[in-house]
């Protein structure tokens, strides 16, 4: 069996001493490739260096929301560049809207549009973040698809309601499951996990963030993102072995991810 967390951030300081422990453990629970998400472009050099030191690692580029008063044209023009610059980076963000956390929601927006905007130039998915935002961003999404055409991407650690669901596979996203449906209150989320299509289904762990039950409450961290598949496979009626050969299938697709045997 082989899984793909699409999410994670094994940079941050939590993880600095334990990088080869972390390795041997998602590769004991089947993970075969993980996407690296990028809170803001500054953080490009670090992530790299994970990636160079395990080859099993793809990873974005891009500027989170909660990041947006950063967005400058010099920020734009590094993103792009760092984005055309290395092979290994498969993804634009991650970016998105946060109303949660944060009110400026102009400068959200900006940073977002021009983030999409970077990504359908260079044929890219963007990783998407979305917190207490839905109408918004697909109010914004919507108009940039009518403006400038189709771009691809995902809703990462989605929360939203099956409405909301639909809506943003309406948009041609994908859509993928945290820890987050693992709870146990978690109605909703799971009662979405249930109706994405085969085809653009995806699992995460947005480590070393929302760790999922039996692990709740401690750090987060890719080998657990078997837990959010089987989660998943036991809402969806199916195996787990069936639903890891769908998501990293939709993976690979989604982020055009280097096949096992080039670095093995």
């Amino acid at each position: 069996m082989q899984l793909i967390d699409t999410h994670v951030h094994i940079n941050f300081d939590v993880f600095e001493a334990e990088l080869a422990e972390l390795k041997t453990r998602w590769q004991e629970q089947g993970v075969v490739q993980l996407v690296h998400s990028c809170v803001e472009p500054k953080e490009y050099a670090q992530i790299s260096a994970i990636a160079q030191q395990f080859p099993e690692v793809s990873f974005a580029v891009g500027l989170h929301p909660l990041e947006a008063r950063k967005w400058k044209p010099e920020l734009a023009q590094e993103t792009e560049q760092l984005a055309q610059s290395d092979p290994r980076v498969v993804a634009i963000g991650e970016t998105g809207l946060d109303l949660y956390k944060a009110e400026n929601v102009q400068e959200q927006r900006n940073a977002f549009w021009n983030q999409l905007s970077i990504a359908q130039r260079l044929n890219k998915p963007v990783i998407i973040h979305c917190r207490d935002a839905t109408t918004e961003l697909v109010e914004l999404v919507s108009k940039f698809q009518t403006e400038k055409g189709a771009v691809k991407g995902v809703m990462h650690c989605w929360a939203g309601s099956p409405e909301e669901t639909e809506i943003c596979l309406n948009l041609g996203f994908y859509i993928s499951f945290s820890g987050l449906v693992t709870f146990k209150n978690a109605k909703t989320v799971q009662s979405s996990a249930q109706i994405v299509p085969d085809d653009r289904l995806l699992v995460e762990t947005d480590c070393p963030f929302l760790a999922p039950v039996p692990k709740r409450g401690k750090r987060n961290e890719p080998s657990y993102v078997r837990y959010v598949a089987e989660t998943v496979a036991n809402l969806r009626n199916t195996p787990l072995e069936t639903l890891a050969e769908t998501t990293t299938r939709n993976a690979r697709e989604l982020f055009s991810l280097p096949s096992i045997s080039e670095f093995n």
